[in-house]
């Protein structure tokens, strides 16, 4: 029994982990995104962003994108995560909405896909060590979160 209530505990703790991430996007809550990682985290996010190396790197390079925007709304969901010890893998859809006034062709800009995440406990609880994101499809104007 004492297994299962690890194991449950350790999946809650992933699930809240995924949605911190989530709502620190859009809160521009960057110290708090950075506890999302770990210090030598690997984000793989393609196309705009591309690969980034250490938790303070990955920051810098969210809040490039979403700091010009107006909004921004990160949702999260199809959660699935396979533990091992203190390391785990998870996958999760997502759909990210981003809403700058001005660009021609458009405010809106929505993509949608799946993050795979490799995981590891550390002293302050579950951090993501490495990072995919995988977009599987776009709607919109892309010129919302393209530089100035």
């Amino acid at each position: 029994m004492n297994d299962l209530l690890g194991e449950l505990r350790d999946q809650r703790e992933i699930e809240a982990l995924l949605a911190r991430y989530a709502s620190a996007l859009d809160a521009r809550d960057w110290e708090r995104l950075a506890t999302c990682f770990t210090e030598s985290a690997v984000a793989e996010y393609g196309g705009l962003l591309g690969r980034r190396e250490g938790a303070s790197s990955i920051v810098a390079a969210c809040r490039s994108v979403l700091e010009p925007l107006d909004a921004s709304q990160h949702l999260i969901g199809t959660i699935e995560i396979e533990l091992d010890g203190d390391e785990a893998r998870s996958q999760c859809a997502f759909q990210a909405q981003h809403v700058r006034r001005g660009p021609e062709g458009g405010a809106n800009f929505t993509v949608g896909g799946h993050y795979h995440d490799e995981l590891v406990r550390t002293p302050s609880g579950w951090r993501i060590r490495k990072r995919a994101l995988i977009a599987t499809w776009h709607d919109g104007n892309p010129r919302v979160v393209a530089p100035e």
